[in-house]
């Protein structure tokens, strides 16, 4: 399996590749076409005539001269413009239909090597999608060293990719053929990461239909997108606006737990840890009306049936407790640090409503 980014194979000689050659004969033919029109005008011929006669020349047109060339001097200029300016033409035409040669073979050995690599590929992640999210994701695929393809119709964002040296292919992530070829049926994990909500959804029933076993984590832009998502077949969503504001509270009202959490590069170690073993770190905070409010850790932790238990608590006045008792009681605007099975159960617990008291018809 293929686990490192490889470096886009070049092809190149040991003298240069025909690209240089190219611009150097581009170069000497500027210094002889400028030093035989200077040559002539040295002779009293104006720049007009002297650069006319310079490119007829060059060019092996052969129209006939402009001015009478009668004297030693101009037919040492004419013989040299010729031996020169004609050798440069040949060299330029050659290295002109190497390049363009060189540039289809190289694009041509580098598709079908591409193709030949995601073909190889199982078990790999799909990124979709090589805007902000799908660099950084697969930055740290590739510290990682996890098998990745992305998959990006921009020609533009293909092309740093490719000059990053991941594993790509030109394609419409909306389009299952596109699926297919980036091996979508042999894959372990698709990605969708695109900045449009209606996009990833589609992308997500697509990749769900061809791949039932899959696991697909979607990007959301909206709160609302995530039930979309998850009922399209996405077994994961990120929000990331969602949760750059809840990290900017968790700083703001909990510094001792944010600290605590997300202030060592040991809890970052841990947290991937947790990862690796199907579990999240995750800091909650308590908001009024929450069934969860006037509970103790015990009885918290009993209505999330095993699914997390509290390690931290840090109340809205600042106290922080570190391995809190079982008979601590939950107060509005707590923030806990939690520790449980990745999922939507923390969520579940910690955002359901509480049940109101019903005597007769009036509601209490």
């Amino acid at each position: 399996m293929k686990t490192l980014p490889r470096p886009r194979a070049q092809l190149s000689t040991e003298t240069g590749t025909p690209t240089q050659h190219l611009v150097a004969v581009i170069a000497f033919m500027v210094v002889v076409v400028l030093a035989a029109t200077f040559a002539y005008m040295l002779a009293g011929w104006s720049f007009g005539d002297a650069i006319y006669m310079v490119l007829l020349t060059v060019y092996t047109v052969g129209y006939g001269e402009v001015r009478p060339i009668n004297t030693p001097y101009l037919h040492g200029v004419t013989i040299a413009t010729i031996v020169l300016g004609c050798t440069g033409m040949i060299l330029f035409t050659g290295y002109l239909v190497q390049a363009l040669a060189f540039s289809q073979i190289q694009q041509l050995l580098g598709g079908n090597r591409e193709k030949m690599d995601i073909q190889k590929l199982k078990d790999h992640v799909i990124i979709c999608g090589f805007g902000r999210i799908g660099v950084n994701l697969a930055k740290d695929l590739t510290v990682g060293r996890a098998a990745f393809v992305v998959l990006e119709r921009d020609e533009r964002r293909l092309a740093e990719a490719r000059e990053l040296g991941y594993l790509c292919l030109h394609g419409d992530a909306t389009d299952e053929h596109s699926l297919r070829a980036a091996g979508v049926e042999r894959a372990r994990i698709l990605a969708t990461v695109l900045p449009e909500d209606a996009v990833n959804v589609f992308i997500t029933l697509s990749a769900r239909s061809l791949n039932p076993t899959l696991q697909i984590i979607a990007r959301g832009e909206e709160p609302s997108t995530e039930r979309k998502l998850r009922q399209a077949g996405a077994n994961h969503v990120v929000l990331p606006t969602h949760i750059g504001a809840e990290r900017m509270a968790e700083m703001v009202l909990f510094p001792e737990t944010t600290r605590f959490v997300r202030g060592s590069e040991r809890m970052v170690a841990f947290e991937k840890t947790l990862r690796d073993l199907g579990l999240e770190l995750k800091v909650v905070m308590v908001n009024p009306g929450t069934a969860v409010v006037g509970l103790t850790i015990a009885e918290l932790e009993a209505r999330g049936k095993g699914a997390f238990f509290v390690v931290q608590v840090e109340h809205h006045d600042g106290e922080c407790v570190t391995r809190p008792p079982g008979t601590l009681k939950v107060k509005e605007g707590d923030g806990m640090v939690v520790v449980g099975r990745a999922g939507g159960q923390i969520n579940a617990v910690f955002s359901a409503p509480r049940e109101r008291a019903r005597a007769g018809r009036a509601v209490y």
